[in-house]
């Protein structure tokens, strides 16, 4: 598998700086736009001051596993311009806080969540962008709705008002990149079928349904490759944990 290299001694900017080369080196060898791949910063466990110095350095999109790990941080930096993702399993009565503090959320995996988050959405908030988390390899310890599936729970969250559904989320078990390469390509295929699948779906809304969350610091290339729009990183950005 494909690791980012580097130094635990290494500076932020130093890290920060290496790891988009990395992504614009995978984007040039997939012949893909370089502003086609987004980096998702993961931040769980980090403290707000770590995620104020990325942001320092551009880094607008942070994704957070642990709502009230999460939920403190957004507080304490409620004053710059952030884009907060929403990132881990989803029980029902975190919902509203969901709701009402991220932008984003790339693991809804049943029908019930994608209601109580739509009908929680404050009024005065944009939709919230939503992706569906599938589990590409029907692993008994991740959440996700099965592909076979992902269709008809795709049907009912475009249908839901306060959610715009923008994509689809994966995490492939560790194994070779051979398989991440092939599950990463079966959620392409999957979001791609499902542009023609979702009842009603018009051509505008379509053109919003283009997000593949998937890939981490060591299979990122191979997401890329495979159409990749957000690569989640967290270690390779922050360093080792404590």
């Amino acid at each position: 598998m494909y690791a980012i290299k580097g130094s635990s001694s290494d500076s932020l900017a130093q890290r920060y700086a290496r790891v988009q080369a990395e992504i614009r080196a995978a984007s040039d060898a997939a012949g893909r736009r370089e502003d086609a791949v987004h980096l998702l910063a993961v931040s769980k466990t980090r403290p707000a001051s770590a995620i104020a110095d990325l942001a320092a350095l551009g880094q607008c999109d942070f994704g957070e596993n642990y709502l009230q790990e999460a939920l403190d941080k957004i507080e304490a930096l409620r004053d710059l311009p952030l884009t907060w993702h929403f990132i881990g399993p989803i029980q029902s009565n975190k919902t509203r806080d969901i709701a009402e503090h991220f932008d984003w959320v790339h693991s809804v995996d049943r029908e019930k969540i994608a209601r109580r988050l739509s009908e929680q959405r404050p009024a005065h908030l944009p939709p919230l962008k939503v992706c569906i988390q599938v589990n590409i390899d029907d692993e008994d310890s991740k959440s996700g709705v099965a592909a076979a599936d992902a269709a008809a729970l795709a049907a009912a969250v475009h249908a839901l008002p306060g959610l715009a559904l923008r994509g689809l989320m994966a995490i492939p078990r560790a194994d070779s990149n051979d398989h991440n390469a092939a599950a990463f390509r079966t959620l392409a295929m999957t979001l791609s079928s499902l542009r023609n699948t979702i009842p009603d779906l018009n051509t505008q809304d379509a053109a919003k349904l283009d997000t593949l969350s998937m890939g981490m610091s060591d299979d990122f290339s191979a997401a890329i490759a495979e159409g990749a729009t957000f690569v989640r990183i967290g270690t390779a950005l922050f360093g080792p944990r404590d």
